[in-house]
């Protein structure tokens, strides 16, 4: 991307913005502002898009009245379906101040992400052909306000291609590689192979991964941004199972093949931890997250086991297909214990029945912490990741007991998010402010929102990145 200075256009006060193909932009308007006076007046939607080709130019004029960051980036995304066809285009944005006009940038990059990497015979005309886009705009001098945004940008699309990655592919161990790479950027990583977890006691992340050849492992990441303090003040756990077939439990055929996917939580704490690196974020945080995976054979675990947890609780299992809460147990206790955070916040695929309470318009979110957890759902409202606050109830709580052990890792198909949720408190230790992001439902997209092309959305990192900054 490149940035040009030019002149703001009038429009009777509508942001105007105009897109020509291959030539200078004040001479379309030149040509255009018949056309443009015309489109003016009948288009009063500010949501459409209209083309019009003036001789060798073709111009788009959108009519907006965009209020947030959320608008722009969606705006951004809706043109990018329409310039993909040209090779260099340059856009002008009326009364735009840079920060609206970096959130346009961020559409643009959320959207014309894609994961085509298994492809061998697609035409070329399957791929977009834009290589340039140049912004014209009186208020910006330079491109290095975007950098930020860029990084944001970076980090979402490195989480979707971890998670579109097929399970063949994105191992425990393959997955473990790929975050330790991140080093190049400043990041700190450690690696915990079988032998070191069998060490620290994670047996309940050991017992998920004991029925698969592909051995477990966990990554730990840390960003110092503050080198003037020691601590730690957030610590962020994923849950990165990177094949989840159900074990013994095993799922139903249809749709398991999406269960690659149920690493969602793991892939967007690593992005996060990218972005914070790539932004230069003055905080210290550290993240967990651990990758298993989750198969049914001869010595995978069974229902009826019971576990002793790092934290020295004992669980029974109920259901192997409850592995999720087993893995993020074992790698709360850690981190807590080990890193001492103000704030921990795990964010997992974790139940089918947050979907049935929340759709995918919501990730739900349960809390020790309202206050917390307040300042993270509008950190999610500014960004368009939005959270649902969920209860956790003592009746909930109470579903969880087992008969034989301290507690039981299911607790039925009622309230399946909350006793989940319930689970996971029982490992989070006095004075930690705790929030669980229950993301199963948002970590999927369908291609019907202009900013999350079909298949990973990379839903997490710009909501947690902006909790972040602003602590």
């Amino acid at each position: 991307m490149e940035f040009t200075i030019g002149r703001n256009i009038a429009a009777k006060g509508h942001k105007v913005i105009v897109a020509a193909k291959n030539t200078d932009v004040l001479k379309v308007l030149g040509k255009a502002d018949e056309v443009l006076s015309s489109a003016i007046k009948k288009q009063t939607a500010d949501d459409k898009i209209l083309e019009y080709n003036i001789g060798e130019y073709s111009v788009f004029v959108v009519i907006t009245q965009l209020k947030n960051a959320v608008e722009w980036q969606k705006f951004g995304g809706s043109l990018w379906h329409k310039i993909k066809k040209f090779r260099a285009i340059k856009i002008a944005l009326l009364d735009a101040e840079p920060e609206n006009l970096y959130d346009f940038a961020l559409g643009v990059e959320m959207a014309s992400y894609r994961f085509d990497k298994y492809f061998t015979k697609k035409p070329a005309s399957f791929y977009p052909k834009l290589e340039k886009i140049m912004f014209t705009n009186s208020g910006l001098k330079n491109f290095d306000g975007y950098k930020p945004t860029a990084g944001l940008a970076n980090a979402v699309r490195y989480a979707r291609d971890l998670i579109n990655e097929p399970a063949n592919e994105m191992t425990p161990e393959i997955m473990a590689a790929d975050i330790k790479r991140l080093e190049y950027l400043g990041l700190e990583v450690e690696i915990l192979e079988e032998e070191k977890m069998k060490e620290l006691g994670f047996n309940l992340a050991l017992a998920v991964a004991q029925g698969s050849n592909n051995r477990p492992r966990i990554a730990v990441i840390k960003w110092r941004g503050n080198p003037k303090e020691e601590d730690f003040k957030v610590g962020l756990v994923g849950k990165g199972v990177t094949f989840d077939s159900g074990g013994i439990s095993i799922k139903p055929a249809a749709n398991m093949g999406d269960m690659k996917q149920d690493m969602a939580g793991a892939a967007a704490m690593a992005a996060t931890m990218k972005s914070l690196a790539l932004q230069k974020v003055e905080k210290n945080v550290v993240a967990v997250v651990g990758l298993v995976e989750n198969m049914p054979s001869g010595t995978a675990y069974r229902p009826g086991d019971v576990v002793k947890s790092m934290s020295g609780q004992t669980v029974e299992v109920v259901n192997t297909d409850a592995e999720g809460r087993l893995v993020l147990a074992d790698c709360l206790t850690y981190i807590q214990r080990t890193y001492k955070p103000k704030i921990v916040i795990d964010m997992a695929t974790l139940t089918g029945a947050i979907i049935v309470a929340l759709g995918h318009t919501f990730a739900g979110l349960f809390t020790n912490n309202v206050k917390i957890a307040t300042m993270l759902g509008m950190a999610g409202e500014q960004c368009g990741e939005r959270t649902w606050y969920m209860p956790m109830d003592k009746e909930f709580d109470k579903m969880m007991d087992s008969p034989i052990a301290d507690m039981k890792n299911a607790g039925g198909r009622e309230a399946g998010s909350a006793t989940a949720a319930c689970f996971l408190r029982r490992f989070i230790e006095k004075g930690i402010s705790w929030i669980h992001l229950d993301i199963a439902g948002m970590d999927l997209s369908d291609g019907n929102n202009v900013l999350y092309p079909k298949g990973a959305s990379g839903f997490g990192i710009r909501l947690l990145n902006g909790f972040i900054r602003k602590l």
